[in-house]
């Protein structure tokens, strides 16, 4: 209501409640230090346990008094532990107060220590059972701090416009987590009718960059894949690198992207134009736009038990992840990949610290009356590449997501203008054994076979580790200015010559490997995205013809096109220009005409306008090829490591879903292309009251960096 602030409508700060949740601190506290005296060796209490309520207030005031100055100087360790920093400076923060009370004696650093370890679980489980479930803390500590931050935000009856993105659920998922109970808050949507459900198309690169650019920034020609090589600057793009993630935005922007008046942006690929960003890959390097992370780390990690609940979350998670990837071994179960345990942390990371990040920040933006904002939960994405996409972990992770929707929902309640909220996703996935499993060789294991002459160097680009995110937020931690970003310079060893942050072996190889063939021009470059593979000849001046194709490697088109784990391969003839060649038949695009079978005829009636279009970018290679899509068992072959995969055309990675407000229409004809669901979503803005959203800013697509 006008005039009145959000924590004054929402969240009265009630002296009870505070006096409880201390005598519960001061009651789990004590349990604790008794379970220690009792099962730790070196801990005991002295005068029969009479001094120990002494010594747990002695803690408590500690916690109150000496944690936010340790917090503020310990804030990187912290975030680079996942927590785990924190049980040691609680186990400091315990033996300085056994030797202040002598109500609790304990020998040695490891007694204090896991006398903290078991503070933390008795405090977080006896929170957890009065309870029940953790919403309640959640609101005091999430909702109305940031309601707090933002009091006095005048208040407006003009709506906002908020996208919540699920990274890589299929329409065809969704229906069935409706179906099996596994989205509740969607689902309740739908049955009370506030909301629709409808199915989009990506464009034939059905990945997060391509796809982003152009939900957000309503342009992403020149994109023809998740990784790609480009001759004129001789580098290749990939788009989990914070700098090629900067060049990619500044090329398909015009300053005019979907949250470009006052928007928000948090945990993207591209920014959309957001003055305020925040966990977003493009904006990174860019200190006036990197936001606050560095103060939202602080803010996350600054609570002793707050952190520790999130702490044995993410062990829970890591836990959870090696018992179903033991499972998936033990039973057998196909298609299946090695998942390490260095992946299990970067699990841990996604689905409970960086979940709870942007989360706050989103309501952080409600109370501020952001008129727009976007962003996107990569936890069900990131488990579904590498446990499958309806494995019973994923569905797991994915109702995790559906709570933050419905927690999102009423934090709204309080916020200083009425808000509407679109769901949605970039893109689906695709299931299936990778192509290495079931052929034995990977896709340039496969082109360097076929090239005859055998080529001197070849440059593969594959298979994400799943920490691209937390890369790019160390990397924007170690480049800020504050004490925080200096110490995590630091202890970030495996910092790269660019700056940019780069955890785990296969991480840091494959960045490097990128480097080197900048420097040492490849005669081929092979890059895959999910189930869609780049070839590339950098030597070779412009786009290779057929007919010099065949000169320079009698035999590679015919061994592509009749390889049985590739669908079709796109090419380019001097004389009859692109042509799609497969097993049995081929699709002249340019004529219209089709010798055979079409091979484009799994893939879906527009697949021919999908193909036509990659070939038309200035940076299409080559040859650019589709994995095989089987049909009876609806999957594809990744020329990546990962069960559920995305790239290219086959099976639902190309069919995401919108879930749109009833009184924000949908159009009448299909939505094909991510750039046509940007000018939907322009156009709601623009009815719910934000008119500099009725044009498009006007053209871009700048050209690719010369330096």
């Amino acid at each position: 209501m006008p005039g009145v602030t959000p924590t004054e409508t929402t969240h009265p700060r009630r002296a009870p409640a505070y006096i409880g949740r201390a005598l519960l601190t001061l009651v789990g506290t004590t349990i604790a230090l008794f379970l220690s005296a009792w099962i730790l060796p070196g801990v005991t209490l002295t005068d029969g346990g009479n001094g120990v309520v002494g010594t747990a207030i002695v803690i408590s005031v500690l916690n109150a008094l000496l944690w936010p100055l340790i917090i503020r100087f310990a804030l990187p360790f912290t975030v680079m532990t996942f927590g785990l920093g924190v049980l040691i400076l609680n186990g400091l923060i315990v033996l300085l107060a056994s030797t202040l009370d002598h109500g609790l004696t304990i020998n040695g650093f490891w007694g204090a220590f896991f006398t903290a370890l078991i503070l933390s679980v008795v405090t977080t489980g006896l929170g957890a059972i009065l309870a029940i479930d953790d919403d309640g803390p959640w609101e005091r500590n999430v909702v109305a701090r940031q309601a707090r931050r933002a009091a006095g935000v005048e208040a407006t009856d003009v709506p906002g416009l908020f996208f919540l993105e699920i990274d890589g659920l299929a329409h065809a998922v969704v229906q069935r987590a409706i179906r099996d109970g596994d989205m509740p808050t969607i689902s309740r949507w739908l049955r009370e009718g506030s909301h629709e459900l409808a199915v989009w198309e990506t464009d034939w690169s059905s990945q997060t960059g391509a796809c982003q650019a152009g939900l957000l920034h309503g342009y992403n020609h020149d994109m023809p894949a998740f990784r790609w090589w480009e001759k004129d600057t001789q580098k290749a793009i990939v788009t989990n690198k914070v700098h090629d993630a900067a060049e990619i935005e500044r090329r398909v922007s015009n300053g005019h992207g979907l949250l470009y008046e006052d928007g928000a942006s948090r945990a993207n690929i591209v920014s959309g134009d957001a003055p305020h960003s925040l966990l977003t890959m493009s904006t990174v390097l860019d200190r006036n736009r990197a936001g606050r992370l560095g103060q939202d780390y602080y803010g996350y990690f600054s609570r002793p038990y707050a952190t520790m609940r999130t702490f044995f979350m993410s062990v829970a998670e890591i836990a959870i992840e090696r018992r179903y990837a033991t499972q998936q071994v033990r039973r057998g179960v196909e298609p299946r990949i090695h998942r390490s345990w260095f992946y299990a942390m970067a699990r841990a990371w996604a689905t409970v610290i960086q979940l709870d990040l942007q989360v706050a920040a989103v309501i952080a933006d409600l109370y501020a009356g952001r008129p727009v904002a976007y962003t996107t939960f990569l936890a069900y994405d990131e488990v579904a590449h590498h446990s499958g996409v309806e494995r019973r972990d994923t569905l797991a992770v994915l109702r995790k997501v559906d709570r933050q929707l419905s927690r999102i929902e009423r934090a709204a309640a309080g916020a200083p203008r009425p808000y509407r909220f679109v769901v949605l996703s970039d893109h689906g996935q695709s299931q299936g054994a990778t192509f290495l499993q079931r052929y034995g060789e990977s896709l340039e294991d496969l082109v360097t076979r076929l090239c005859k002459p055998a080529p001197s160097l070849a440059l593969t680009q594959a298979a994400d580790t799943g920490n691209d995110f937390l890369d790019a937020q160390l990397t924007g931690l170690a480049r800020g200015k504050s004490a925080a970003g200096r110490v995590v310079a630091r202890l970030t060893k495996h910092k790269r010559n660019d700056g940019e942050v780069a955890l785990g072996e296969h991480r840091r190889a494959e960045l490097d490997k990128a480097d080197q063939a900048e420097d040492e021009i490849p005669e081929i470059v092979v890059m895959a995205s999910g189930n869609l593979g780049h070839v590339t000849f950098p030597h070779e001046p412009g786009r290779v013809t057929l007919e010099r194709l065949e000169e320079l490697h009698p035999g590679l088109l015919e061994g592509l096109r009749t390889h049985p784990g590739i669908g079709f391969a796109l090419v380019r003839s001097q004389e009859r220009g692109a042509v799609v060649l497969g097993p049995d038949g081929t699709h002249w695009l340019d004529e219209g005409v089709v010798e055979g079978v079409d091979p484009l005829m799994p893939y879906g009636p527009r697949a021919a306008d999908h193909v036509r279009r990659t070939d038309s970018f200035s940076t299409c290679p080559d040859i650019v090829v589709n994995s095989t899509y089987w049909k009876a068992t609806d999957e594809v072959a990744a020329f990546e490591e990962l069960v559920g995969s995305h790239g290219g055309m086959g099976g639902e990675q190309s069919h995401p879903f919108v879930c749109a407000p009833v009184d924000l229409p949908l159009p009448d004809e299909e939505l094909v292309g991510a750039e046509h669901v940007h000018r939907v979503f322009r156009g709601w803005l623009t009815q719910l009251g934000h008119p500099g959203y009725a044009d498009d800013g006007g053209p871009r697509g700048l050209p690719a960096a010369t330096g």
